[in-house]
Formats: C-alpha cells, sequence, structure tokens
C-alpha cells in the first residue's frame, strides 16, 4: 500500500507539472504570437508609410534588407506562435517537435542578425553617410535613386546635409552647381494651406544662413527615431528570452507526453 500511495502521489504530481509547462508554454506561445504580430505591423508600416520613413530607409541597404527580415521574422513568429499555441493545447507530439525546429533556427538567424549588425555598425556613421553624400549626391536628379532620397529626407526633416550644409562643400553637387552653395531642399519654407513656398530661395542658394535649414539631418533623423531604436532594441531582447523559455518548455512537454 505504502509504495502504491508512493507511485500514485508521484504520478500525479508529475501530471501536476506537466499541466503546469503545458499552460506555461502555452502563455510563451501566446507572447511570441503578439511579437509577430507586432514585428509584421511594423514591418508592413515602413513599406507603405507615406510620410518619408521609406525613404530613410531607402538610403542605405542595410536598413532596407532589415526591414524586409523584420517582416519574414514577424510572419514566421506568427505563425510559430500559433503552431506552439496549438500543439501544447492538443498536446500534439509532431507539431511540437516541428515547432521546437522552427523556433531554434529563427532563434540562431536572429541572433546571427544581431552579431552582423554589430559588425556592420560603422556604415550608420556619420563619417559613412558624408562620404556617400560628398561623392553620390546629384542636387536636381530625381532620376538618380540617392538623390531624390536625400532630397525627400532634407525636405521632410527640414535638414541639409549629414552634419551640417557644409557637408556639399567640395561634393559632386558643388561639381555640377557651382553657382549654388546648398541645394534647393536645405531652403527653408514658408508652408500655406495647400502651397509651400520658400522663404528665399534665392538667398538660400547663395549661403544665407537665415534662409536655409541648418541643423544636420543625421541628427535630426536620430532625434526623431531615437525612442522607436530603443523600443525596438528591449523588443528584440524580450522576443530573444521568450523564444529560449518557449523552446526549453516545447521539449519538456515533448519528453512528457506518453
Amino acid at each position: 500500500m505504502g509504495l502504491g500511495e508512493a507511485s500514485a502521489r508521484g504520478t500525479s504530481m508529475e501530471g501536476d507539472c506537466l499541466s503546469c509547462i503545458k499552460y506555461l508554454m502555452f502563455v510563451f506561445n501566446f507572447l511570441i504570437f503578439l511579437g509577430g504580430s507586432f514585428l509584421l505591423g511594423v514591418g508592413v508600416w515602413v513599406v507603405v508609410d507615406p510620410t518619408g520613413f521609406r525613404e530613410i530607409v531607402a538610403a542605405n541597404p542595410l536598413l532596407f534588407t532589415g526591414v524586409y527580415i523584420i517582416l519574414a521574422m514577424g510572419g514566421m513568429l506568427f505563425l510559430l506562435g500559433f503552431l506552439g499555441c496549438c500543439g501544447a493545447i492538443r498536446e500534439n507530439k509532431c507539431l511540437l517537435l516541428f515547432f521546437f525546429m522552427l523556433i531554434l533556427i529563427i532563434f540562431l538567424a536572429e541572433l546571427a542578425a544581431a552579431i552582423l549588425a554589430f559588425i556592420f555598425r560603422e556604415h550608420l556613421t556619420r563619417e559613412y553617410f558624408t562620404k556617400e553624400l560628398k561623392s553620390h549626391y546629384q542636387g536636381y536628379n530625381n532620376t538618380d535613386v540617392f538623390t531624390s532620397t536625400w532630397n525627400a529626407i532634407m525636405n521632410t526633416f527640414d535638414c541639409c546635409g549629414v552634419n551640417s550644409p557644409e557637408d556639399f562643400e567640395e561634393s559632386l553637387f558643388r561639381l555640377i552647381n557651382p553657382s549654388e552653395v546648398v541645394p534647393e531642399a536645405c531652403c527653408r519654407k514658408n508652408s500655406h494651406p495647400g502651397d509651400v513656398v520658400f522663404s528665399n530661395r534665392e538667398e538660400c542658394l547663395s549661403g544665407n544662413m537665415l534662409y536655409r535649414n541648418n541643423k544636420g539631418c543625421y541628427s535630426s533623423v536620430v532625434d526623431y527615431f531615437e525612442m522607436y531604436i530603443y523600443v525596438a532594441g528591449a523588443l528584440a531582447i524580450v522576443v530573444l528570452t521568450i523564444e529560449l523559455f518557449a523552446m526549453v518548455f516545447a521539449m519538456c512537454l515533448f519528453r512528457g507526453i506518453q
């Protein structure tokens, strides 16, 4: 009797533990599902956003590629969260194993992306953007993607150059337009309903500081998106942690199902 009671008690505790893991896994996978939904939403917003962020992303191939990585990861997390929830509730070993393998691949891919972002961080520095601006910006050639992108950035954020209007000194723009100190996109505007008028275009193009935007675009863009950058970084750490716990729970549940 003593052995039977101990065995029954052990079986009961094991069942309770398995049930606890099952519902914990459901919760973690529901969080993964929500995280995937959020990443999908951010990726779609960046791709279709009409207010200028799309042009900013297009200015750098790494950022442009990153948007589609976010979309792909968001879609996969969305699907995996759903599969994990179903596998946990139904206690399906096949779904659980499939879920574990896929989330392991995603976890490793995200880790690799973070390492690559750290390695190539020099491509997001002021010096890199300044060198690119001096070498490729033409001013008024809107058929050139680089030029039209920079024009959109400067018009959207009311800024000029990467650091300041002085970035256009000894640049391709000055070679093409020797009579102009800064491009038209740097000029201050007086906004009227249904119309945009330059404060004084001629004075601006000649270099008068009173009629041009003097703040660099690097600072303007970083200031604007600073909060979003920290939120994205914090979210990435949370998602990686959740994925790690979800894999542990998936394997425990897989081994516990008879």
